[in-house]
Parts: C-alpha cells; structure tokens; sequence
C-alpha cells in the first residue's frame, strides 16, 4: 500500500480511510529470556486497550517487583503502567496560599521504561534515539547488560514475523482471512499454547550430557529441544499438539458462600 501512495496511484486519504475498516491491534508480551508468551490480546489503540492489556500482564508477574518494560512507543503505555506499578501520592505544599497540590501516580522505583525512537526521513531510516521515560538509563543498562542486550526493537521484530507466519489471519496478503474480533482471537489463543509449549526454540536448547545416537546413518544428538515453558519451569516435556487439544484445564476456584 506503501508503494501505491508513492506512485500516485491512491491517495493518503483513501489509505487511512481504508485501514480504519481494520482497527484491530495484537498486543503481545513476552519474556525475553525465556521467550515465553506473557500475555496476548486483540483490541483497537486506545487507552483503555493499554490499561486492561497491562493489567493482564501484571495479573501473570510476580506481584512484589517490577520488571523492565521495553514496548513501543504509544503513548498509553505510560498512565497504563502507572496503575499497577505507580502508588496514589500526594505532594507536600510548598507554598502558603493558593490551591494545593493535586494527588499524582508515582512510579515505583523499581519500575523502568524504556524506549526506541526511530527518525524516518523519505522512508529511510536516519536516527535511532533510546528513551527512558521511567528510571535512568544507568539501571537500565544495569539490567540488560548482564545478558549482553541493549535497547531495541530486534525481539519484537522477530516475534511479530514468527507471529505472522502461524497466524494466518494477520499475515501479509493472507488467503485465509478472519472475518471478526473473536475468530481472530481463538486463533491466537491457539498459537499461544502452541509457541509456549510445543514449538521448540533454537535459542533455548540445552546440550546433553553425552551424545545420543540416532537410529539411521546421521550424525549424535548433542542438543535437547527446549520449550518456553520448559525454559519457565512449568513442564519437564516438549508437548505434542494433541496432548494440548486434549488437556483438560481444571476449574478455576470458586468463592466459598458466607
């Protein structure tokens, strides 16, 4: 579409009109060392999407500490991470007269935030600027440098291309198309468990004791698949997609009367 705006042959207007027929966003959270899927949803980019996104996220975080949240950059984001992690405080006055200072959310100081700013000029890239809007960059660097990472946008990337690739209703020009909200989210509801439990990463193989040898005329196995949620500690196996299909959840636990 991007390349039609630029030959003349749609206009600006037409595009923006166009795209506002699909205003559903996926929002994604994930845990970089693991890889393991946090938390997925589907809604438009509005502030109360990014409340009750962050929210959800905080639900499945360990409630005494606040991880390093690196997302993009809508603006949202801030006053949503605020609510969970940022105490109702009020200021102390400094004057005599006049109006009081109002009650404010105050980040935890534990909470850290950080950005990545890209400056397209002419649909080139020209600057990278890294932003921290909560806690300074030398906590941030602190937290990230032990890993050997930096700010950026590279594992967001690549999830959404390996998103793209098993989700065919978000894929780029798909033959397969979903028609509403709920349709798109049981197929990411299914792509959920599926990457936390079946898909083996590269990233997350462990190298065996000894090497095994195979059946046939091919080289030992010198590595075990590793899952997200082997990786998580909440399975000792890689699942075979029927062993998902088949799981029965437990019921959730219902409040005991008086």
């Amino acid at each position: 579409m991007l390349s039609a705006v630029k030959d003349g042959e749609i206009t600006t207007v037409k595009v923006i009109k166009r795209l506002s027929r699909s205003p559903h966003w996926v929002w994604v959270a994930s845990d970089p060392v693991t890889k393991l899927l946090r938390a997925i949803d589907v809604g438009e980019r509005t502030q109360a999407m990014a409340q009750r996104f962050v929210h959800h996220v905080a639900q499945v975080l360990a409630p005494d500490g606040a991880p390093l949240f690196a997302p993009d950059g809508v603006r949202a984001y801030l006053t949503a991470l605020l609510t969970p992690y940022g105490p109702w405080v009020q200021p102390e006055r400094h004057q005599a007269r006049g109006p009081g200072p109002k009650p404010r959310w105050m980040p935890l100081p534990q909470l850290l935030y950080a950005q990545v700013v890209k400056t397209v000029r002419r649909w080139r890239l020209v600057r990278v600027s890294h932003w921290v809007v909560v806690g300074t960059l030398e906590a941030v660097n602190q937290g990230l440098s032990p890993l050997g990472w930096q700010i950026n946008t590279s594992l967001g990337e690549r999830f959404t291309l390996s998103l793209r690739q098993h989700v065919a209703a978000i894929g780029r020009r798909p033959s397969t198309l979903c028609k509403g909200e709920a349709g798109l989210c049981q197929q990411l509801a299914l792509y959920h468990v599926y990457d936390n439990f079946v898909l083996p990463h590269a990233s997350l193989r462990q190298p065996l004791a000894a090497p095994v040898a195979t059946t046939g005329h091919g080289s030992a196995k010198q590595w075990r698949p590793c899952t997200p949620a082997m990786a998580a500690g909440l399975t000792d196996h890689a699942w075979s997609l029927r062993e998902v299909l088949r799981f029965r959840v437990p019921p959730w636990p219902q409040p005991q009367p008086g």
